[in-house]
């Protein structure tokens, strides 16, 4: 097949509804992200056959494009779950790029991509290791494909297959389950009945993981899924509706139809709350509400009902903890994280105590409005502030799942508390402190959170001010330095504070990673 018309849309449309409906149970059964309650196929299914229901009661459409509007707009009017909601989106991604479009490969690749972009910008925290990312693993293999059709709808099977198998390394929640994201192995289903149209032969990709420990126990409810549609929206009023949701619960979805409407999805406690906040927007209308379930627990390896969460500033940070398998969200300099992010980030674990490391104290007191959240439901989430990511470091230095829950919190505490912290840094503006007045782009010193050097910006000397604040920290003693460069760091700053710990305190252990933050330019850290 050269070009996708009508006809093969509807086919495609109800080969979708055939294959949902026979992966439905398998779907359901690995469905565990962002809750355990076995219906991501079931919702799929609805939200695909409504679209289909929807092209076959409409007139005969005349064109591919006009087709594929046809099945978004059903798709967003039946669409159930996060995961409904997502591929209402697709479809209406598809729609939009292919309106006035001959259906061939380029065209099929382009419209791949702006799915993409559509169904992520519906989502109000993007998460990896969902069927967003699947999508994206789809955009990028079809992004620069110059073929005909079946080779781009082959390129994209293969690459949402294979993006499929890599999800429970990005999501940890998954991996705990030994399972793939199931929206995702819904969207491989999507793409391999695109194939199959496309080619005329079967192509299918089986994925035998399930999970384990899954569906035990006795569930508890803890909060409810709210789905309506809103008409009349005031589109300027629909990021103020997306936040007034993300701080009401997590899962939020505000997708559009293309033609005036908006599917609205949010995992809450409070459903009242989030239909008021609706109704500054617009006019809510086919209102659904379903209980959500606490699941019994997954355990982590070694049986241990419990995780460490952090958050921090600067990316590269954020991977050197990643890497010792530790769950992070990195947040951007001069942001903080939403609730749902925070929420996001205690929810994707499996364990009943959640320990959170915060790298600051504007992050600690958005954890500690988290940690108290309904939505947190039955976890028992434990807040360690730290005043700097050197002192998150030094925490998870200490942290041994072997210990008890309380005596390992403890531990980590305290030697978040024990560790003496500097900092180097560019003045953003004018300011008094105890070694003088600094100006804008004056480089600071400080100590503890006090200002210990000025160097003037005209004659500024970043190690200048790094070896003062050091040679302060280490004053009462210490046996490790931690150094955390950010982006503005002098490349040679290891080698120059190494050489000078040599010569002063030859006793002092030196380590430094390379943070990327953008708010510091050094963190130190003595223990």
């Amino acid at each position: 097949m050269r070009e996708l018309d009508a006809a093969a849309i509807g086919r495609w449309a109800s080969a979708c509804v055939h294959s949902l409906d026979a992966l439905r149970p398998e779907i359901n059964g690995i469905n565990v992200y962002p809750v355990a309650d076995s219906d991501t196929g079931s919702n799929m299914h609805h939200t695909v056959s409504g679209a289909w229901h929807a092209l076959n009661d409409a007139p005969p459409p005349g064109s591919a494009g006009e087709a594929l509007a046809v099945l978004a707009k059903g798709a967003v009017a039946a669409a159930k779950g996060n995961s409904g909601v997502i591929l209402s989106q697709v479809l209406r991604g598809l729609a939009e790029a292919l309106a006035d479009r001959t259906v061939d490969g380029p065209a099929l690749a382009a419209a791949l991509g702006h799915a993409d972009e559509v169904a992520t910008g519906a989502v109000a925290r993007p998460v990896a290791g969902t069927m967003l990312s699947v999508l994206h693993a789809v955009n990028a293999a079809v992004s620069c494909a110059s073929g005909d059709l079946d080779e781009v709808a082959r390129t994209a099977a293969e690459a949402a297959a294979e993006a499929l198998e890599h999800t429970p390394q990005q999501l940890p929640v998954l991996a705990r389950a030994g399972v793939v994201d199931a929206g995702g192995r819904g969207v491989v289903a999507v793409l391999d009945a695109l194939l199959e149209v496309v080619t005329g032969t079967e192509h299918a990709h089986d994925h035998p993981l399930t999970a384990h420990g899954h569906g035990h126990g006795e569930p508890a409810l803890y909060a409810w899924e709210v789905m309506f549609l809103l008409e009349d929206a005031d589109e300027a009023a629909l990021p103020v509706l997306r936040k007034a949701l993300s701080g009401l619960g997590d899962s939020v979805t505000v997708a559009a139809d293309g033609a005036g409407s908006h599917a609205v999805h949010v995992h809450c406690a409070d459903i009242g709350a989030a239909i008021e906040a609706a109704l500054d927007a617009g006019r809510p209308r086919r209102i659904r509400v379903e209980p959500l379930l606490t699941p019994a627990p997954l355990q982590p390896g070694g049986g241990l009902d419990r995780t460490v969460v952090v958050v921090v500033r600067g990316e590269g940070l954020a991977e050197v903890i990643r890497a010792e398998n530790v769950a992070v969200l990195s947040v951007p300099a001069g942001s903080v994280p939403s609730v749902e992010e925070m929420l996001g980030l205690i929810t994707e674990t499996t364990g009943n105590h959640v320990t959170v490391l915060a790298g600051g104290p504007d992050l600690t007191t958005v954890a500690d409005n988290a940690a108290g959240h309904a939505m947190a439901g039955d976890r028992d989430v434990v807040v360690i502030p730290c005043a700097s990511p050197v002192q998150v470091l030094a925490a998870l230095a200490v942290h041994d799942p072997a210990r008890r829950t309380n005596d390992d919190v403890v531990a980590m505490a305290e030697a978040a508390a024990a560790t003496r912290r500097g900092e180097v840094l560019f003045a953003s503006g004018e300011a008094l402190s105890v070694v003088g007045r600094a100006q804008a782009g004056d480089v600071l010193g400080l100590v503890d959170g006090e200002v210990v050097r000025i160097e003037p910006a005209a004659e500024a000397n970043l190690l200048e001010a790094a070896i003062t604040v050091l040679a302060r920290l280490l004053g009462p003693g210490g046996e490790l330095v931690t150094v955390v460069t950010g982006v503005d760091a002098p490349p040679d700053v290891e080698e120059v504070l190494t050489g000078w710990l040599r010569g002063e305190h030859p006793e002092v252990e030196l380590v430094c990673y390379s943070g990327r933050q953008t708010d510091a330019v050094l963190l130190i850290g003595v223990e």
